[in-house]
C-alpha cells in the first residue's frame, strides 16, 4: 500500500467516521502486475468499510461502493475520486434521512488492473465479495458502484456487467428524476458481486481524453455532473 493511498483512505476513513459510522480496515492481498503500463510490486491494500449504527450484515441490506485507488501515473479526480466523493455526500445524507433498508458504504483498494482478464482487477471488492458467508451474500440485496461518474453528459450512465440480473440497474433508471442511459460495463466493483449472485449496477462511465494519464485532474470534473450521478442512486434509495 502506498503512502498516498494510505492518506486516502485515511482521509475516507475520517469522514464516514465523523458522520457517525462504525468504520473498519479489511485487507486485502494484492499480486505484483503491470497498470496501465507501470509495473507495480505486490502487497496489501484495505478496502474502508462504513456501517450505520445497529448494522448488522446478516439482515436485508444494500452496498454502495466507490474505488478509492487510481493507476500509477494519474492523480485520478475522475477515476476515481469522483465516485468517492459522490460516496461520502450520500453517506452524510442517508445519516440525516435513512433508506428503509440499512446501506453499508465500502471504499474499495485495488480496483485497476495489474494484467490482462478479470482476474486481475477489483481485487478490493473481489476480496470483499468472497469472504461473505452465505447469509451475508443473500442478504445484499443491492449493489451499487460509483466509478466516473463527473464527466458532463447529457444522461447518466446506468450500466449492468452483464453476467447477472439486470433488475437493479433498471429499476435506478426508473426511479431517476434525472435523464439516464442503459448500458452494459465490465470493468468496475459490481462485476465483483455479479459473480457471486448479488444484483449489482454501476454509475458512470462517460470517456474523456484525460483517462489514465497525468491530465486527470479536478478540472475534467463537472460538479453538476457529481450531482445527477449522486441524485440517480439518492432516488433510487427513497424508493426502496
Amino acid at each position: 500500500m502506498s503512502a498516498a493511498y494510505r492518506r486516502a483512505a485515511d482521509i475516507v476513513a475520517g469522514e464516514f467516521g465523523a458522520l457517525g459510522y462504525a468504520v473498519r480496515r479489511q485487507r486485502v492481498p494484492v499480486p505484483a502486475g503491470v497498470s496501465w503500463g507501470v509495473a507495480v510490486p505486490a502487497g496489501t491494500t484495505v478496502n474502508v468499510i462504513a456501517d450505520p449504527p445497529g448494522f448488522d450484515a446478516g439482515r436485508p441490506h444494500v452496498v454502495l461502493g466507490a474505488h478509492l485507488d487510481t493507476v500509477p501515473q494519474a492523480p485520478g479526480a475522475e477515476d476515481n475520486a469522483s465516485g468517492v466523493a459522490v460516496l461520502v455526500e450520500l453517506a452524510r445524507m442517508l445519516r440525516e434521512q435513512p433508506a428503509a433498508l440499512p446501506v453499508r458504504l465500502v471504499a474499495f483498494g485495488a480496483e485497476e488492473s495489474r494484467g490482462s482478464g478479470w482476474r486481475w482487477y477489483a481485487f478490493g471488492s473481489r476480496h470483499y465479495a468472497a469472504r461473505l458467508g452465505t447469509s451475508q451474500r443473500k442478504a445484499v440485496r443491492a449493489m451499487v458502484s460509483l466509478d466516473r461518474v463527473g464527466r458532463a453528459t447529457a444522461a447518466v450512465p446506468v450500466c449492468h456487467g452483464g453476467r447477472g440480473s439486470t433488475a437493479v440497474a433498471e429499476k435506478l433508471r426508473a426511479a431517476a428524476t434525472d435523464r439516464t442511459r442503459a448500458c452494459v460495463n465490465r470493468a468496475s466493483d459490481h462485476v465483483s458481486f455479479e459473480r457471486v449472485g448479488i444484483p449489482a449496477a454501476r454509475i458512470g462511465s462517460v470517456p474523456y481524453d484525460a483517462y489514465h494519464s497525468s491530465a486527470d485532474r479536478p478540472a475534467v470534473v463537472d460538479p453538476s455532473q457529481l450531482r445527477r450521478s449522486g441524485n440517480v442512486v439518492w432516488t433510487w434509495l427513497r424508493s426502496l
